[in-house]
């Protein structure tokens, strides 16, 4: 064993060398160096990917802006020396120079709702042949974090902005009509927009469901689906869901209210409570298709007749309702192709119509539950 004498390492029992081991000195010295920073490298320049590859640095910056006429050979040529070398443009550099960066910003509510993963497929899929990158802002359904998404957002100058909604702050709308770029609000067509509406009309889809409710023989209805002081277009096709009923002499019987995000459990609960406060219900409309499984699955359990006794529908048409025991009746939203056809507006693919709105057709899918029309 050994123990530390005086400063230094003196060795107890027998045959111990009774002096500093040269190792361990050498060790203790290198311990007490101060650490040196480690030295980055160079960034790697266009120069760099010019010298390998034999191509003057002007044509290097064409081929990798995807700009001006290049032979096919000399392309090739400028990628390979780039991915060799591992270089990647600046691109901050080259938004000072032309004012935009290759972003698009994606200003959306929620990444947990179902419906969004689609419509953000949809604006990648059209964006990928395009140098445009889609850049991700969720709101949570806050006015307020609207604003300050879009304010950090935009002042990096994407090259066009497409965001859900059309009801922001005045804050926001005035840095959107400020910003000089592209603005393509989509998901609904209800409204004064900004720039460019892509989506579908949800007065219309809840006018359509009530009148497919209506002519299936269904008179005593309910409806289950969330607060909405910021959810405005479940708000709308509230409102043309009981246009349509109205208009056959028919007033919605019992509502359920929740707060917070969609789940099947929560679903199960809010049919089981507005089934219990009116019992003679014969069909209940939900605000979105997650609440409506959850709805389902609660009827089949308890062995409600669904569609006799009892119809069902919801709303959006999301991939859930594939593995259900029965196919819940639901509208389809069009999701990807709003964010295609918004992705083809802000990318130059497409010109905007005279009107500014692109609206989309609904279309009602029947499913399992809901009776068919009598002939």
């Amino acid at each position: 064993m050994h123990t530390q004498t005086g400063g230094r390492l003196a060795s107890g029992g027998g045959g111990g060398c009774g002096r500093v081991c040269p190792s361990l000195t050498s060790a203790i010295h290198r311990s007490e160096r101060p650490m040196l920073p480690i030295r980055p490298r160079r960034p790697l320049t266009l120069r760099d990917v010019s010298e390998a590859s034999g191509v003057s640095e002007m044509t290097v910056s064409r081929v990798l802006r995807n700009r001006g006429d290049v032979s096919a050979a000399t392309r090739e040529k400028v990628l390979t020396a780039a991915k060799t070398l591992g270089y990647v443009p600046n691109k901050i550099a080259g938004g000072l120079a032309s004012q935009r960066v290759n972003l698009v910003a994606v200003v959306i509510p929620s990444l947990s709702n179902l419906v969004f993963p689609d419509v953000l497929g949809g604006i990648s899929a059209e964006l990928d042949d395009t140098g445009l990158q889609p850049v991700i802002g969720v709101t949570n359904y806050s006015p307020a974090r609207e604003e300050m998404v879009l304010y950090d957002m935009l002042s990096w100058r994407p090259s066009g902005v497409i965001l859900a909604g059309l009801e922001h702050s005045k804050a926001a709308r005035a840095m959107l009509q400020n910003s000089g770029l592209p603005v393509v609000e989509i998901m609904d067509v209800d409204g004064e927009g900004i720039d460019t509406l892509v989506g579908i009309s949800h007065i219309r889809a809840g006018r359509e469901m009530a009148d497919r409710i209506l002519a299936a023989g269904y008179r005593r209805i309910g409806f289950v689906g969330t607060h909405m002081p910021e959810d405005h277009r479940a708000r709308k096709r509230l409102l043309g869901f009981e246009e349509g009923l109205a208009a056959a002499g028919v007033q919605l019987e019992a509502r359920e209210y929740y707060q917070g995000g969609s789940s099947l459990l929560k679903g199960r609960e809010l049919t089981e409570r507005i089934l219990t406060r009116a019992p003679d219900l014969d069909f209940l409309y939900f605000s979105n298709d997650m609440i409506g499984a959850g709805g389902l699955l609660h009827c089949i359990d308890r062995g409600y007749d669904v569609p006799g006794r009892l119809g069902l529908a919801g709303f959006n048409g999301v991939d859930l309702l594939d593995g259900l025991p029965m196919r819940l009746a639901t509208t389809d939203a069009r999701r990807v192709d709003v964010g295609r056809r918004a992705a083809r507006l802000v990318s130059g693919k497409d010109a905007a119509p005279n009107n500014r709105i692109i609206a989309l057709t609904p279309t009602f899918l029947p499913g399992d539950t809901i009776r068919d029309i009598p002939a």
